[in-house]
């Protein structure tokens, strides 16, 4: 299954769209086309079940409602244009509200949120999809097909499809999984060593010293560690509890975000990507004792100048272990990683720029693709 067709990148003010206010999709730069591609690639490599986003796009030749709900998209897009004949199936709960961990949970019906529960479920049967993502109103849609507001061929239709992902994938000659087999794959020694390989492969070096590097850094030195566990630096050196005492400090920080009240929206990283005063001051005051490498977790471009600014070096991961950054900051491997998108200059660049082109804020400070090696 690949998703969320047809692209959940441009949302307004960079807000996701399983809230309310990350409802629509805009396209100021006309730019609806280019988020297409990846999609294309995925029909052409023989993709068989298609998961559209919840977003409602703002602007374009399409209706404005949720791509679950969109029949210009689902039907006139994915299976007329591109001749998509497998599985649609809607991202999860866009039928009835829910209550989660004693929080309401609206249904994610932007667009259509003054249709009842019945009236959205025929609107998606209508727009072409086959399955409801984490519904369970059987007696709803059996009421519907009584009723005679959606036919029962057009249930027979979608039934096929998912009868035959079921044929092709041979589960119903044979339904079981060969359990000595998954105990071979899952966890195997070259599959865990593989995943490392590719996580050391990742460190993307951002900064290294001044005019001299001070990555690598040499084995058995004093090290101040924050965000690491002590542990994982035995073996590369030693570790001091006050970074006054330290040769080096390194410390791991996640990219900035502002957090939410509601718990699932506290799992979303959203809002400015501006790092909290108290982070930028508490990397200078290191920095006033020891060189100070910082590890940064982009899982969003954050704005990186005041830490680059402090930190005598600076590396990018993506999600990699302590062992394998470890591995790369003492030189038992290289820092291959190039930064997968722009690094932004500052929020007013970030805000400035369309929300459905890529690589257009102003003055970043690292372009995509930037990177460097220990011999550069």
């Amino acid at each position: 299954m690949v998703k969320h067709f047809p692209g959940g990148g441009p949302q307004m003010d960079g807000e996701d769209a399983h809230f309310e206010q990350g409802r629509e999709q805009v396209y100021p730069g006309d730019n609806f086309e280019h988020h297409l591609k990846p999609f294309e690639a995925a029909f052409e490599a023989g993709a068989r079940q298609v998961m559209p986003y919840y977003g409602m796009p703002i602007g374009t030749k399409y209706e404005e409602v949720g791509f679950g709900f969109n029949k210009s998209v689902v039907t006139g897009l994915l299976r007329e244009r591109y001749a998509f004949d497998g599985i649609v199936c809607t991202d999860w709960g866009l039928i009835n509200d829910a209550e989660m961990m004693g929080q309401a949970f609206p249904a994610r019906a932007w667009g259509v949120e003054h249709l009842t529960p019945r009236e959205r479920m025929v609107k998606v049967l209508d727009a072409g999809v086959d399955q409801f993502g984490g519904e369970f109103a059987t007696e709803l849609l059996t009421e519907i097909v009584r009723s005679g507001d959606v036919e029962e061929s057009r249930i027979d239709e979608s039934a096929r499809r998912v009868l035959r992902e079921k044929f092709a994938l041979g589960l119903f000659e044979n339904p079981y999984v060969d359990a000595n087999r998954a105990e071979e794959i899952v966890g195997s020694a070259s599959f865990v060593a593989a995943g490392l390989d590719a996580q050391r492969a990742s460190v993307t070096l951002l900064k290294n010293g001044g005019e001299v590097p001070v990555l690598p850094l040499p084995r058995g030195v004093k090290v101040y560690v924050e965000g690491i566990e002590a542990g994982f630096v035995e073996g590369f050196g030693t570790v001091v509890d006050q970074v006054e005492d330290a040769d080096v400090a390194i410390l791991r920080i996640g990219a900035p975000f502002e957090p939410r009240e509601n718990f699932m929206e506290a799992l979303f990283h959203q809002g400015s990507l501006d790092f909290a005063p108290e982070t930028i001051v508490h990397v200078r005051e290191l920095a006033a004792s020891a060189p100070v490498i910082v590890d940064v977790f982009l899982d969003r471009p954050a704005i990186l100048g005041p830490i680059i600014e402090s930190a005598t070096g600076v590396v990018a991961t993506y999600g990699t272990s302590p062992v394998a950054l470890l591995d790369v900051l003492f030189g038992a491997a290289e820092p291959k990683g190039k930064l997968p998108f722009d690094v932004p200059s500052s929020m007013d660049a970030v805000v400035a720029s369309r929300s459905d082109v890529p690589f257009d804020t102003r003055d970043p400070l690292f372009r995509f693709g930037f990177g460097l090696s220990y011999s550069s």
